[in-house]
């Protein structure tokens, strides 16, 4: 099914994210963590794409294996990253081919030691142009593609990325998902701008429960993302007891995901880092 015809129903569309490990020990110990959420019944789950390609067909295999085993609806990440037109037409066509109906259109990072991305042989500056290539050449796909709620972190004048989030939009995206973050605040500012510039289609935030104080930090400095004063603080007092900041980081998720399900939010998406259970905790909690 595509995901831009799951909108507007009585239920908001839940997804999980996940990233394909480099092993093949790691990719079963995905394949059962993606099996343990099953029992959520999400609209769909999305698989990441190494920067790259490093784990392009880790990532082909497993959005193939978890449509045909699981029958659960998968997103397939596609990126620019060290990608000619001819390679990403050799992708495009093998998802195609296995009966994927979605792909997320990104840029992608820059691959690891470079200052900048750099537009790849015969390739693309930006996921507009991805987008824009995914329809002029025929395939059947919902495309979706990545939004961010406090700027993107090479351009934090919030007007240019919504500018350039217009263009992208304009060139045929169905939907978009939030970079994490966790004050709703900016989100619902986000909708408001981005509804004000034009764009009409469905925003869904992307949520992560917090289960390692080290790791977020160093998660949000990359991505730019901020951490609320009153989460750190809760985070800080507990950080020596890993359960208790395992708990604290599902209470903040469930009180975010709480608001903006009583907003009446497209869907939720839950940036998993490839463990089920604090994103089962806060499903549970949620009623969903």
């Amino acid at each position: 099914m595509k995901i831009r015809d799951m909108f507007g129903g009585p239920q908001p569309v839940v997804s999980f994210e996940f990233f394909p490990p480099k092993s093949d020990e790691g990719t079963e110990a995905l394949y059962h963590a993606v099996e343990a959420l099953r029992a959520c019944r999400p609209s769909f789950v999305s698989v990441t794409y190494g920067a790259g390609g490093s784990t392009r067909d880790r990532t082909l295999e497993l959005v193939t294996r978890i449509r045909r085993e699981l029958g659960i609806e998968p997103l397939a990440h596609v990126t620019c990253v060290g990608a000619s037109r001819r390679e990403l037409a050799a992708v495009l066509g093998r998802l195609a081919d296995a009966g994927i109906e979605n792909v997320l259109a990104l840029r992608g990072d820059p691959p690891r030691g470079a200052a900048a991305f750099e537009r790849p042989a015969d390739g693309f500056l930006h996921a507009s142009e991805l987008v824009a290539f995914v329809h002029a050449e025929g395939y059947p796909f919902s495309v979706g593609a990545a939004c961010y709620p406090e700027g993107h972190p090479e351009c934090r004048d919030l007007e240019l990325d919504l500018a350039h989030l217009a263009r992208k939009v304009e060139a045929g995206v169905d939907f978009l998902i939030t970079q994490l973050y966790f004050d709703n605040a900016d989100y619902f500012a986000f909708v408001r701008r981005a509804r004000s510039a034009g764009i009409t289609v469905p925003i869904v935030p992307g949520l992560m429960p917090v289960t390692n104080v080290a790791q977020i930090q160093r998660f949000t400095d990359v991505i730019g993302a901020r951490i609320p004063q009153e989460l750190y603080r809760r985070l800080r007092i507990v950080e020596r007891d890993p359960g208790a900041v395992v708990a604290t980081g599902v209470h903040w998720s469930v009180e975010q995901a709480a608001e903006l399900l009583g907003a009446q939010v497209p869907g939720l998406h839950f940036y998993t880092l490839n463990k089920s259970s604090a994103t089962l905790a806060v499903h549970a909690a949620l009623g969903l």
